[in-house]
Formats: structure tokens, sequence, C-alpha cells
């Protein structure tokens, strides 16, 4: 059945369709009823079955044949360390962490937060929890000590799981000291903190700390527990519009069911294949497809500590497809965009068999026409650009390549996948004709696996995907359909940028800056960057009696939002302007900003009224070098 056939299938008797996908995950009490609504637009998937998220992406695979294939390559060009873990090796390994976790207390439906970086462990930690039915909930490692508080203040974890470092290309990045700062700053205290000590930057163990694996010495390895269909696999942060996060939740049996489908109608590999996805854990690309996906599917996943450059050149990604025969390859524009900086010929390809490779995939931000076309040229392979959010947890629109690929339109991530009904809906949530621009959404219910609500704030959830288009999920991006059905992304709607793939909130940002004590008001935009996609711009008005000097002001600033947010921000432009240009009512116009940042010529917006705004912001934008005369 090609795609246009799955596709209205799943739209048609989404029941059946996705029982019969349920077929591929092992249970512990099958499903007998896949959708479950539970009014006012609250759906549930699979609420009736039992299973283990841990057994189906490892112990299913040793009992079936698969205990010495490798389950994990771990690459990290930083460390000059390379190695493998067979399934069978995972499982003895997981089962122990899980042992300590549970003879430390930690039950079902406990927290645990996992500040990893780029290590095997990582995913350990993720399985252990989700062996014995605990929830994680990963924060990226570049993330600073009040960002970790937040979240340690929402989840209330029990536990947290850290490495005593992260390593950068040219830094250390210690780990233990941002744990100890969010702890003093939440308000609710973990129990314990399991430490895992790195050769590179060890670090002295306070009275809640345990050694990663002292603490596993003289426990029994833990069983898989079952849990309910909807019990919450995992919580993720994602930032929202007022800059406060919210927690994603993912429900264990969608999330099978679903990332299971995708590895071949969309990923195209078999089990036994090895797929790369060039991510952080910290991410949803992380989750989904560094941990779950590929292992739930008896696949071999690539764990890579670096950068694409600098570790120590451009060639980092085709040696590592090509010594470890990557089949599919997964990553952001930004990524091939850094190597083509570095190597615009591709020069550094030549040396690496590649042959084994059979499509790169991108996503986390828009692919430019230029860097699919360079890659495609490159590599000599099919470059699919798809897209997807934190919230769905896998594509909402891309290439079916497993099932169907379909003719590539460059700027488009081609078709929505089956269950997500993608619709073009004006503000008064009016179907618009193929061809035009207006709100993308998703008619209601999601598919398996995609969040049904978010953690302690249903109420929030409803608020920010429900309301704006009742009977839709509101995507938050804006776009149009064409006559061939392929899907185009043009803008956000919201002020949540895309640096380098990292979806973050300019709103956050403001608040960080908003609390600098010579900073009157501010507007924090994302302007397009050719490298990263977009970069974040600060604008600040200053207090009429500061007095200080601007760059000083300016400096402060940027390292302040550097400390509160961290590294992962990439803040470092900002300027001090006299004013900001606001609607008459007061409210500042960002999006007026962004596109003066962006333009090739500067156009006076009619909702502008005096000329001398337009001005200012012209040579504050010109100052950091994003204006033209």
């Amino acid at each position: 059945m090609g795609y246009h056939a799955e596709y209205e299938a799943s739209l048609q008797d989404p029941e059946s369709y996705w029982l019969k996908a349920a077929e591929a995950i092992d249970w512990d009490v099958a499903p007998t009823q896949a959708l479950f609504e539970r009014g006012n637009h609250m759906y549930e998937w699979f609420a009736d079955a039992r299973v283990n998220t841990c057994y189906n992406a490892i112990d299913r695979h040793v009992e079936n044949g698969r205990a010495d294939q490798a389950a994990i390559i771990y690459d990290s060009p930083i460390t000059g360390t390379k190695s493998s873990i067979t399934y069978a090796q995972l499982q003895t390994r997981v089962a122990a962490l899980a042992g300590g976790l549970a003879a430390k207390g930690v039950r079902k439906g406990d927290r645990v937060i996992i500040y990893m970086p780029m290590v095997p462990e990582a995913l350990e930690a993720m399985l252990a929890c989700a062996r014995i039915g605990a929830v994680h909930s990963v924060v990226f490692g570049g993330f600073a000590a009040n960002e970790l508080a937040v979240r340690i203040d929402d989840c209330t974890p029990k536990a947290i799981i850290a490495a005593s470092c992260g390593l950068e290309p040219n830094r250390v990045v210690a780990y233990k000291p941002l744990i100890d700062g969010a702890i003093e700053l939440a308000s609710h205290t973990p129990e314990f903190t399991v430490i895992l000590q790195r050769d590179q930057h060890p670090c002295d163990l306070g009275a809640n700390d345990v050694d990663w694996h002292n603490f596993q010495k003289g426990t029994a390895p833990a069983p898989c527990v079952p849990v309910e269909g909807t019990h919450p696999a995992y919580i993720l942060y994602t930032s929202g519009t007022t800059g406060a996060p919210k927690g994603v939740v993912r429900p264990t049996a969608g999330h099978l069911v679903a990332l299971n489908w995708t590895m071949k109608n969309i990923y195209d590999v078999d089990p036994g294949d090895v797929f790369w996805a060039a991510s952080d854990v910290g991410w949803v690309v992380g989750h989904s497809y560094i941990c779950y996906a590929p292992l739930i599917h008896g696949n071999t996943t690539v764990v890579f500590e670096g950068k694409p450059v600098g570790t120590p050149d451009a060639s980092t990604f085709w040696r590592v497809i090509s010594e470890h025969n990557v089949r599919s390859f997964f990553t952001a524009p930004t990524a091939i965009r850094a190597v083509k900086r570095d190597d615009p010929e591709g020069k550094l390809a030549a040396g690496f068999d590649l042959s084994g490779l059979r499509a790169l995939y991108l996503a986390g931000e828009r692919a430019d026409p230029d860097t699919i076309e360079w890659a495609q040229q490159l590599l000599g392979k099919p470059v699919y650009d798809h897209w997807w959010q934190t919230e769905t947890g896998y594509t909402i629109a891309g290439n079916p390549a497993g099932l169907e690929a379909l003719p590539v339109k460059i700027g488009s991530p081609t078709v929505p996948m089956p269950g997500y009904d993608v619709q073009i809906l004006d503000d008064a949530g009016h179907p618009l004709p193929a061809g035009e621009l207006g709100a993308i959404v998703v008619k209601l219910p999601l598919p398996p696996g995609t969040l049904p609500t978010l953690w302690n704030a249903e109420e929030r959830f409803k608020k920010s995907y429900l309301t704006a288009f009742p009977g839709f999920y509101e995507t938050g991006d804006a776009g149009m359909i064409d006559e061939d059905g392929y899907l185009y992304i043009m803008a956000r709607t919201d002020d949540v940028i895309n640096v380098a793939g990292h979806r973050l909130s300019t709103g956050g940002m403001e608040e960080v800056l908003a609390g600098h004590k010579d900073v009157a008001e501010c507007a924090v935009i994302g302007v397009t960057d050719q490298l990263k996609g977009q970069m974040p711009v600060g604008f600040m008005c200053l207090n009429t009696a500061s007095g200080r000097v601007h760059a000083e002001v300016v400096a402060e600033c940027v390292k302040r939002v550097r400390d509160r947010i961290g590294p992962v921000a990439a803040f470092k432009l900002a300027v001090v302007v006299d004013r900001l240009p606001k609607t008459r009512s007061g409210k500042i116009l960002r999006a007026t900003m962004v596109k003066i940042a962006d333009s090739e010529a500067y156009k006076m917006p009619a909702t502008i009224d005096d000329p001398a705004i337009l001005d200012e912001i012209k040579v504050a934008l010109k100052t950091i070098g994003y204006a033209k005369d």
C-alpha cells in the first residue's frame, strides 16, 4: 500500500490502523481499543494496555537473537574514544542501574532528572528509569543552574542522575557546581544525586551524592515493571512564549507504537541497520532518535560526543558515516551549513566510503535550499527535510521513504504523515485554498505518541494548543499546502526561535535582560543567520538615570543571559537604543523589528508613527552588523 492509500486509511479508520501498527510491540496486556475520547477535545491512546518501554527496547531483542548485535556505538572525537555495547551488555548495565535506583527507593511514577553529556550512560539512565516505571526528565547539559532549578521545582524529582562534567571541543563544563547551584535555588530538594565521574574532570561528592558505580554494588538487577499505556514515559521541557518552560508529557504505549512505525516507514532502516541522529539527548530528537526509536526497532544507534567541525575538522560526519556504516543520518541544517562553511567544495568527503548511506534527513529548523542542494550534490543521495515538534515527538510532515519515496520539492518537508490531518486556516478558523498562507493546524485527535497534555498544567495545555482553533491542535507555525498536497513551513507565529536547531524562547531572554538594574525595557528578536538559522539580538532602553557606558551594560547583559540560560542561547548581540517601535496600545512591534533586520531595503511600516524610531533601529542593527546603509 503506497503513501496515499496508507494516509487515507489512517484518517478514515484510525482505530484499525493503529491497532495494526501496535502488533509490532510486545505487550504485557495487549490493547483492545486504540483511541479513547475523554471529552473537551482530550484524547488518549491504548489506555487499556500494559507494557514496558525498556523491555521493548532491550530485553525482547536479547531474547529474540540480537543479544550480540551492537545496540550503541559510542564515538567521541573529543576524547578519542570509540566503543560498542551489545544488546546483552546494555541489558546488564541498565538492569543494574535500575536496581540501584530501586534500592534507593525510586518507584513507578517517581520523577528523575537526568543531566548528562553525550555518553552511553545517558541512554542507560533513561532506559533504567523506563525499566522501573520512573518518569525521567532529561535537561540539556548546557543549561545553567536557574534553568535546572525551574525544572526541579516543576517535576519535583526524587533523584538527579548526572555526570561530573561535559566536554566541548575547547573546554570542560563542570556539571557539579551547576547542580549544587540549582538545588540551592530550587524550593524542592531531590533525595539524592547519582554522579558519573569522568576522568576529564572528577568532582567531590557531597552528603547526598552517590557514585554511579558504587551505589549499584550489591543490589539486585531490576526487572521490567509493566505500566499503563497512558503512563508518562518522560517529561521534556520546551520553551514557552512567556519564558516559562512547558513540560511535554509522552505517553508510554503511543510512544512505542509511533516511534517503531517511523523507523521503517520514514527513515527506511531495517532491524540491524545503523542509524545516527547527530543531536543531544537533551532535545526531543535525542529522546526519540538517539535513544528510543532505534532501540525499539532493533537498530544500532550512534552516540556521538562532539561537533561537526573542529573535532578535528569538517570531515567528522563523513568519517563516522563511513566507519560505522550508517544507513540513515539525521541532523540539523545548521550542522550541514557548518560543514559547508569549512569545506565548501566538499573535498573532505572524497576520502570516505559513503556508499552505505541511503539518505540524509534534516529537521529542527528551516532547511535553506542552498544547503539541501549542496548536500545532494556532495552525497549523491536523497536529502529529506522533515518537520515536527517537541510536542509531537516525531514527524508531522516528511517524506515516507520506506513506504513510498515521493519526489522532493526543495523548500517543503513534503507531506503529512499518517494520523496527521494537517490543514491551513485563516484567523477566523476557515480553511484556506491551496497556495494561501495561514495557520498550520492538525485536526484532533493527534496520532499516538503525541502529547496528551502538559505536566501538571492541563489548562495551559488547552490554552496553548487547543483554544485558538477549536477541534484542532495549533502548531504555532504558519505556512501553506500546494496543489500536490505538499506542506510549506513559512514562519513561527510566536516568539520561539530556532538557534542551530535548538528551540529557544526570546521571552525568556527578555525576562533576564529586564532584570538588569539599568534596563528599563527590552526586546529580543531572532534574526536570520547564515550558519545557525537564527540568532537572538537584544535591544535595550536604559533607565534615564543610568548614566552608564552603553558598552558596559551590553557586556553585562550578554553575560547575564549566558549565565542564566546558558551558552546554548547563543546570545552575543545586544545594543542600547533610545526607544522601541510600538503600537498605539504600547505593544512592542517585534515582528516589524525582525523584518527590519532581515530586509534588503528598509521600508516604513504603516504601524510605526515616528520615522525617527525606524532610524534608531536601523542604526542599532548597523552597529551590530545586521543592517545596511
